[in-house]
């Protein structure tokens, strides 16, 4: 249901539904304090783990913003509607596909919610959609914020492969050296399963948030009281199929080509420990962008998902930054 206003009495907007965008059913969750809010259009990464999950910790955030949480094709409650996608879905599917998606999500919500634009913030793989979003329509958005960056995925997976290799070295980790040198240090001759490999043991072994799969996401899914059984499984199928599906495509992602020249503020707000989307070469990418504003935060002991691990600084740093 959508929140009304009545003289000074302002209603909590609630306004969970499937839009039909470029002719699919995909699943809007839209939740605020006030509708006179900003709204913060969250892209989700994975690239098919909708971060409706972390609903729970990120519920202060509802008091600044107007939380807006998209489940994309073939993932979360999206699939749920839908059903799995067929085999020619997923070989179709693309990260073009996605952006034209984004964008008309993003003229949706200006519709529903009586917005000039709207905040854009995207998340590790939501960079895939996120940027291009931005470059193409800045009408619609009034910053973009980027967190847990991608810059150029094979360059990042061997750093993180070499980053981890050193990590279980040292601690004595006979097991994590060896599966890593089975798979070996070439991103670009991994299959998923190899890539799979690398993240296993980088996440296991985050220095600032070891195993965050199962230490947060898991449980999430299976107490948060917005999903059912049934929704944690179509995010868990969701996540994977959608992960295999589209990793040639996604290892192919270099940010420096999309491009650099924003015409909205950017703003990088990264974990200063991320052991998954490494922070240098965020840093790096964010010296090359030229924007009409544009600020970095490195959050302090957060590695990566630092907005969910870290919300409340997370969210100081947000409203900071849009301040400026």
């Amino acid at each position: 249901m959508r929140s009304q206003v009545t003289g000074s009495q302002v209603v909590a907007v609630r306004d969970d539904h499937y839009a039909t965008i470029n002719g699919v059913e995909q699943w809007l969750q839209i939740r605020g304090e006030d509708r006179s809010n900003p709204v913060l259009l969250v892209v989700h990464g994975g690239p098919g783990s909708p971060y409706s999950v972390f609903t729970p910790v990120l519920r202060d955030w509802e008091r600044t913003f107007t939380v807006v949480h998209w489940d994309r094709r073939g993932c979360g409650r999206t699939r749920r509607r839908g059903g799995a996608p067929k085999r020619a879905e997923l070989t179709e599917l693309t990260f073009e596909q996605q952006v034209a998606d984004g964008i008309e999500v993003a003229e949706h919500l200006r519709r529903r919610l009586d917005k000039e634009q709207i905040v854009l913030m995207a998340g590790s793989m939501g960079t895939i959609l996120g940027l291009p979003m931005a470059l193409r329509r800045p009408d619609l958005f009034s910053a973009y914020v980027g967190t847990d960056l991608y810059v150029d995925m094979v360059a990042n997976e061997r750093l993180g492969w070499r980053d981890t290799h050193e990590r279980l070295q040292a601690a004595g980790n006979r097991r994590g050296v060896a599966a890593l040198e089975r798979i070996g240090d070439d991103p670009a001759r991994w299959t998923v399963k190899q890539w799979g490999t690398r993240m296993q043991w980088s996440m296991a072994t985050d220095p600032a948030s070891p195993n965050v799969i199962f230490k947060l996401i898991f449980p999430l899914l299976l107490r948060n009281p917005d999903y059912s059984l049934v929704d944690a499984w179509n995010w868990l199928r969701g996540f994977r199929e959608i992960r295999d599906a589209m990793f040639t495509e996604f290892m192919r992602f270099d940010a420096r080509l999309v491009g650099t020249s924003f015409e909205v503020p950017f703003f990088l707000i990264q974990g200063a420990q991320d052991v998954v989307t490494l922070t240098a070469p965020a840093v790096a990418y964010f010296e090359q962008v030229r924007a009409p504003a544009k600020k970095l935060i490195l959050i302090d002991g957060a590695g990566h998902f630092c907005a969910c691990t870290r919300p409340a600084a997370f969210l100081d740093a947000l409203t900071g930054v849009l301040a400026t």
